[in-house]
């Protein structure tokens, strides 16, 4: 029982510190992709807008995954978050790229389209893993 206390006590500043950053990342990713987008989703959601929470969700989701990834495959603290940037750089250009691709989706949203929204959740979910793979090697 005392070693597995002792192995709990030296790794527990690791797993906060990688934590920390990680989470740190993530709402860094999170705040970027809702200061980028056309509609305010805070507000829409707030309003009772099922299209604007399915598509921020998918937003964290699809930033969180290859994040995780980048986290599991690390070596190093520099190594974390290195690759957790390059993750959420590849995501969010990845979300622009979509939105050009799926013209007034911003407008869809604002609208409610659940559709729509499935379909942008399905695009950031796909590159979120596809890039989670590519990052763990």
């Amino acid at each position: 029982m005392d070693e597995a206390i002792l192995t709990l006590w030296a790794g527990l500043p690791v797993f906060l510190v990688h934590s920390a950053i990680s989470l740190t990342i993530l709402i860094i990713g999170v705040s970027i992709y809702m200061w980028t987008t056309k509609h305010d989703e805070v507000a829409l959601i707030r309003g009772g807008n099922t299209a604007a929470a399915l598509s921020l969700g998918g937003a964290i989701v699809g930033l969180s995954l290859p994040l995780a990834f980048s986290l599991a495959a690390s070596v190093s603290l520099w190594d974390l978050v290195f690759w957790g940037f390059v993750a959420l750089l590849l995501q969010l250009v990845a979300f622009r790229m979509a939105d050009l691709f799926l013209k007034d989706m911003s407008a869809r949203i604002e609208a409610d389209e659940i559709g729509a929204a499935t379909v942008l959740v399905s695009i950031k979910l796909a590159t979120a893993f596809i890039n989670a793979a590519a990052i763990s090697g």
